[in-house]
Formats: structure tokens, C-alpha cells, sequence
């Protein structure tokens, strides 16, 4: 049976997976890789975290990961690898701090999860660039509204790793704090589509 469209079967290159790989050079993996979509916080935004994209490509084939590809400069890598999520996402992360001498944090999410955000948009209607999806490690708090401070006209929704945040007016406008902007990260849902279709790519 043919593997799902994210998921191949990768050579042996990492040394987590090693114990797994079949003996001889040059043999295939029977691991299936899964393709990742690495959402960066902080990098390349007002002027800290500087990290150009050939660099992160760089690091993340030394982190071991394999077919990667970056998507402009606000840290959006996507790459196969035979890790777990866990795994892969803190190989990358000590890549990261190892070459900027600072922790950078790293979410990851696979074809599914995008499709599953972009499916359940709570703002269907509005133009992309004025939704953000701000990426979180776990689920958030049932009325993030009740905690923001400074908001306008803005809207906010819950998802099951995520907000989702409508700003009318434009996000360089706004003055909306939340408590898990200083956790997550955010993309707008231009971004977000785009890196669904490059983790559904073969």
C-alpha cells in the first residue's frame, strides 16, 4: 500500500534512527519520514534574531532533516524527516540556539494540522492578510478575550493549538497584547496557506 501523500521512505542519516535502518551501505530506510512545516518565533522581527534563510536551510540539514525549503524571512522552514514531532522539533531548536547563542522556539505542524486550521477559519469572509494564526505549544485559554489588553476592533478565537485573531483595521495598527503572544507565534493566513501547499507538494 502506497504511503500517505506527507509521509516517504527516506535514507538512514539520523543518528536518532540509526538502530532502525537495515544494515549495508547505500539500503534504504523503512522509516517512514513525515513532512514538517517549522514555524520559528521571534526571528527577523524588529531586529532581533537575525537569521537568514540560507542559514536555517543550512541548520536544519544539520539538524538531519532532508527536502527543505524556507518561506520568507520571518523563519518558515519545511522539511522530511524520520523523527518524531517532539524529536525533530527539539533537534532544531538546539541547532538554532547552538548557531544564535539564544533559545529560539520552534512549532511545528504536518499537512493535517494546516489543513485542519485553514478548514476551521472562524473568518471565512475576511481578507487573509488581516487573520493571523497565532501558533501555540497546547491548547489555549476557552475566552482569550477575557485576558487581552489594548484591543480595538479586533476578534479573537480559540482553536485546539492556536488563536485565531481578525484585525479590521490591520495588524501594524493594533495595540492588542494577549499573554500567549510572549509563547507563540504568529502568521497571517496568507502564509499559512502557503505553507500547506508546500507540505502538500511532492
Amino acid at each position: 500500500m502506497a504511503a500517505p501523500p506527507e509521509r516517504r521512505f527516506g535514507a538512514c542519516g539520523t543518528a536518532a534512527r540509526k538502530r532502525d535502518c537495515p544494515a549495508g551501505p547505500g539500503r534504504a530506510s523503512l522509516v517512514p519520514m513525515t513532512r514538517y512545516a517549522a514555524l520559528l518565533r521571534a526571528v527577523n522581527v524588529g531586529g532581533t534574531g537575525k537569521l537568514p534563510m540560507t542559514d536555517l536551510r543550512a541548520l536544519c540539514r544539520k539538524a538531519g532533516f532532508a527536502d527543505v525549503a524556507t518561506y520568507i524571512q520571518s523563519g518558515n522552514a519545511v522539511f522530511r524527516t524520520e523523527l518524531e514531532a517532539a524529536e525533530a522539533q527539539a533537534a532544531l531548536e538546539a541547532e538554532l540556539q547552538a548557531a544564535l547563542g539564544q533559545p529560539v522556539g520552534v512549532f511545528l505542524r504536518d499537512s493535517l494540522a494546516l489543513g485542519k486550521i485553514l478548514a476551521e477559519n472562524p473568518f471565512p469572509g475576511a481578507p487573509p492578510a488581516q487573520v493571523a494564526v497565532l501558533f501555540l505549544a497546547g491548547a489555549p485559554a476557552p475566552d482569550p478575550a477575557s485576558r487581552a489588553r489594548g484591543q480595538t476592533d479586533e476578534e479573537i478565537v480559540a482553536g485546539a493549538s492556536e488563536l485565531y485573531i481578525r484585525y479590521p483595521s490591520g495588524m501594524g495598527r493594533s495595540r492588542l497584547k494577549l499573554p500567549e503572544m510572549a509563547e507563540g507565534t504568529a502568521r497571517n493566513l496568507r502564509t499559512v496557506a502557503k505553507l500547506a501547499d508546500m507540505l502538500a507538494a511532492d
